[in-house]
């Protein structure tokens, strides 16, 4: 019994979740899945190159280029493919929306209520942003004390390339696209988490602009 105990107690001591299990991507990438509530949500930022349909997504790199797309695309951080393991790769708004699945086949891109549904399952927008960031500070800027990643979502402050082409916000928020248009099919909702508040905020922006994208399961 006192083992029990003891095995209890750390796992509270290191807010460690416990993973659902795994998927791949048709990379061949692999992901670490997890259980909130009723959703399987992947707990790791989205790295793919290609829709499930197996059509390729272009890396776009110029400022210029990327601030004249209406199509989809992807880039690194900082176009420093360094940044992959920990943030995943950022997806402007068309590849989110484009029919041919961005996610895992299986798998899509959650729609706004989805993400309300998670919001709502860990006490609201103001208490769910501390328990849905990763721990410590090796990856977020300034202080995060009060973050408890107890959701197991991980979430990381990967940033965003703005409309222009250019970066910024890494270290400091971890945004993530919807698949819900806001009044346009040239603009859509996402979430973000920022360091410096307890709070999962909820905005609206062009799908010029790139943000992480988290998969959920169908």
């Amino acid at each position: 019994m006192s083992l029990i105990v003891m095995a209890i107690s750390c796992q509270k001591e290191t807010n460690e979740p416990i993973s659902t299990g795994t998927v791949k991507d048709i990379d061949g990438n692999t992901y670490t899945t997890i259980q909130i509530g009723t959703q399987t949500w992947m707990a790791e930022n989205l790295r793919t190159t290609r829709y499930c349909s197996g059509e390729a997504i272009p890396n776009i790199t110029g400022e210029g280029p990327w601030e004249s797309l209406t199509t989809g695309a992807w880039a690194y951080y900082n176009n420093d493919s360094q940044n992959l393991t920990s943030y995943g790769k950022l997806y402007n708004g068309y590849a989110v929306s484009n029919s041919l699945n961005i996610c895992p086949c299986g798998w899509h891109v959650p729609t706004d209520t989805e993400w309300t549904t998670l919001t709502d399952q860990l006490g609201g927008v103001d208490q769910a942003g501390n328990k849905m960031k990763k721990t410590g500070t090796i990856y977020w800027s300034g202080t995060n004390q009060k973050a408890t990643n107890e959701s197991g979502f991980s979430g990381l402050p990967g940033g965003t390339r703005n409309y222009n082409g250019k970066f910024n916000a890494i270290g400091e928020e971890g945004l993530w696209w919807t698949s819900t248009d806001n009044n346009s099919a040239d603009y859509a909702f996402y979430r973000y988490l920022v360091y410096n508040f307890d709070k999962a905020f909820r905005g609206s922006s062009s799908k010029e602009d790139g943000m992480s994208v988290r998969c959920i399961k169908d």
